[in-house]
């Protein structure tokens, strides 16, 4: 009976401290007043955690603010330089690791593109692991200072029974049930966090991008490959195996081009960075698929008919893929993403919204709104950076996991619950994005 009351008293600790870590780091900086009032606590506990909290380091003072005709309130916030994030984005193109506060601005970062290897497994573990290496060592940064690394992917993360021997399949760039994380583990000893890129694209866009504040929305990403993450009542929806949101490996042309995956007609074979590129057919020789959009671009600002069509054809396509994404799940918001979505967003987006209006039914289409992605094209890094985030403000500020944690790949399932209810912009504007639309704390208070 002790050991259960024992148990008890500590569940509900460590459940005080992350509701207040939590808030702190979505919502500060706030007075101890408002801590109490927004999350219920009694003054007592809110005295008693905030104590801890400061004791340990993970919260500091941040000023303060006048009272009505009361002594000044301070305001506390969660310390940016407690620990560090590290995050990972295994691209298309490129392996680019940044390191990170905890306030999510970028300290440093590593970034290679792949060309001559490829997605030769060992060669991309190699410039991970290189890569890690590198931000800590220009940063000075102590391993142990690191609460964890997260590693977008693009491809499927199937994981075991027990959340742990997570492999991979990527089917376009040719793995097979690859076991990324025993290859990453092998060369780190730094807990891992290991999900697909859409989907911690998406986490990061609905924490504090565009997607802040819905409830059911799909944030896509268009790069070489499509894909996408679609969040239902709050929550990334993975289906059984994890593989929900493969969007870009939907049928869009019965019979039609055929798709990097080998099958014919899906949507990534008409809008993906690559087969928009294949299908214009006029990019200069020796380009990147960057600098080849960006031609695409400059010669339709131009007037070259050939571009035009390309890129209005490729409105269309995407248009319709949106309007099934529409009709199965009723989003409220749809965010296009990734490099290619941003770089080729602004031109297509009336056109885009024109036909997904078009091929949607009626009800379902007008309410959900179709836009970008506010968090820039580095949004899978910084989304990466979020998973062992989640993981520490849902642990209430614990830094050492215990050892069947290190291998945390099942941490990525967990979300931190009431993010969709995000209002202060402190998050986005640390993040490199744009302003906020809706106040800070400091001006709510105001």
């Amino acid at each position: 009976m002790a050991d259960r009351k024992q148990r008890t008293v500590r569940d509900l600790r460590r459940g005080n401290r992350s509701a207040l870590l939590r808030h702190l780091w979505f919502e500060g900086p706030l007075s101890r007043q408002e801590l109490g009032r927004d999350t219920g606590l009694s003054a007592g506990s809110i005295s008693n955690v905030v104590g801890e909290l400061l004791a340990d380091g993970l919260v500091e003072e941040a000023g303060a603010v006048d009272s009505d005709g009361g002594r000044p309130r301070t305001l506390l916030k969660v310390a940016a330089g407690y620990g560090r994030l590290a995050g990972v984005d295994i691209g298309e193109t490129r392996v680019r690791v940044g390191l990170f506060d905890l306030d999510l601005s970028e300290l440093a970062v590593f970034e290679q593109p792949l060309s001559d290897s490829g997605h030769d497994v060992d060669h991309v573990v190699r410039l991970v692991l290189d890569g890690l290496a590198a931000v800590l060592s220009d940063t000075a940064t102590d391993p142990a200072r690191v609460l964890g690394v997260g590693v977008g992917v693009p491809g499927i993360v199937e994981r075991g029974p027990a959340g742990d021997l997570a492999v991979v399949h990527g089917q376009t760039i040719g793995w097979d049930a690859v076991p990324v994380g025993a290859l990453l583990r092998a060369g780190t000893g730094l807990p891992l966090h290991i999900e697909n890129g859409a989907k911690t694209l998406g986490q990061a866009e609905m924490w504090f991008g565009g997607g802040r504040g819905a409830r059911d929305a799909v944030i896509a990403l268009i790069g070489s490959g499509v894909g996408a993450c679609v969040v239902a009542d709050g929550e990334p929806y993975r289906g059984s195996t994890s593989s929900a949101g493969e969007w870009g490996h939907t049928t869009l042309s019965v019979g039609g081009r055929r798709c990097r995956c080998g099958a014919r007609g899906h949507l990534e074979a008409y809008v993906g960075a690559e087969a928009v590129l294949d299908r214009w057919g006029a990019a200069p020789a020796g380009l990147t698929e960057e600098e080849g959009l960006a031609a695409l671009l400059e010669r339709d600002a131009a007037g070259d008919p050939a571009a035009r069509e390309v890129l209005d054809d490729t409105a269309e396509y995407l248009g319709a893929g949106i309007a099934d994404l529409i009709n199965l799940f009723n989003p409220e918001r749809i965010l296009l993403g990734g490099w290619a979505g941003l770089l080729l967003g602004p031109r297509l987006l009336p056109a885009v919204r024109r036909h997904a209006a078009a091929y949607a039914l009626r009800q379902p289409g007008r309410e959900a709104v179709i836009g970008l992605g506010r968090l820039g094209p580095e949004a899978v890094t910084v989304g990466a950076a979020t998973l062992p985030l989640a993981r520490f403000l849902e642990d209430g500020g614990r830094t050492a996991p215990p050892a069947a944690d290190r291998d945390a790949e099942a941490g990525t399932d967990r979300q931190v619950p009431g993010v969709q209810t995000v209002r202060g912009g402190r998050a986005l504007a640390r993040s490199g994005g744009p302003a906020a639309t809706e106040p800070h704390a400091e001006e709510r208070r105001s």
